[in-house]
């Protein structure tokens, strides 16, 4: 009885991680059936939650490697997982939302709009799978301090943060053209070669000093500050990069592999 046990309570720890992501599927998924049906109403509110289930999403992908390595469950199978609900959290689920929420209202009388707004959510979707498809196949081949291009899970939150700081439905043409400027944009910063800093920085007490004051911004910006927090990301991390091209090494750039 007890091996029996015993190989119970292995399969279930190996499934605790896929269950973890599962739930971040659950989360893009119901992201997305909101803002479809959210389409033709067009309520500030649901357009919130369905950037807040996004955001969401994104907390149960961190938490689903935490688990396999705390487990120590990590396997080939859940990383195939991981990488397919990437696709639809951080590639499908908010393109979709942005096309609701800038397009398909003012499409009515503006059609021209609605499909320049389609083609701008295609080509974020896109550049999302290529994105994970080069993630992919460079795993252990480049500097773990950097991502190369904007990581998906960052653009995706990235252009959530719009809709949870200005939630009301695109109503003007300048709005929706600066929501296809925002597609286009974030989706371009996911293919190029820009380094992106990640979270396996060298902590520091610089760094514990920028968090507290990221805590305080946000109880004082509230929604506001997840929208300003991204533009500084990627201000921040151009102004890196072409410093880095000058010559700067202040900040330590990214090893580059032979391989």
């Amino acid at each position: 009885m007890k091996p029996l046990h015993h190989a119970r309570v292995q399969r279930a720890k190996f499934a605790l991680p896929s269950l973890v992501t599962l739930m971040s599927i659950a989360c893009g998924f119901g992201s997305i059936v909101i803002s479809v049906d959210n389409a033709l109403i067009g309520s500030a509110h649901d357009y919130r939650l369905a950037a807040v289930l996004l955001v969401l999403a994104g907390v149960f992908d961190a938490l689903d490697g935490l688990v396999a390595r705390a487990t120590n469950t990590a396997s080939a199978f859940g990383m195939q997982l991981d990488s397919l609900a990437d696709m639809m959290n951080f590639g499908c689920a908010p393109a979709l939302l942005l096309y609701c929420y800038g397009f398909v209202q003012l499409g009515v009388d503006h059609p021209t709009l609605l499909r320049v707004g389609g083609i701008a959510s295609f080509f974020f979707v896109a550049c999302g799978a290529l994105r994970l498809a080069r993630f992919n196949v460079n795993v252990g081949r480049t500097d773990p301090r950097y991502f190369v291009g904007m990581p998906s899970t960052a653009g995706a939150a990235c252009v959530a943060s719009v809709v949870v700081a200005w939630p009301d439905p695109a109503a003007t043409v300048l709005h929706g053209g600066l929501i296809v400027a925002l597609l286009f944009v974030v989706g371009g910063l996911m293919v190029t070669t820009v380094r992106f800093p990640s979270s396996k920085q060298k902590k520091s007490k610089a760094a514990l000093v920028l968090l507290v004051v990221n805590l305080g911004l946000l109880a004082w910006l509230q929604a506001v500050y997840f929208a300003l927090f991204f533009a500084v990301y990627i201000a921040g991390t151009l102004v890196l990069n072409l410093a880095w091209r000058q010559g700067w090494r202040g900040i330590a750039p990214p090893l580059v592999y032979e391989d």
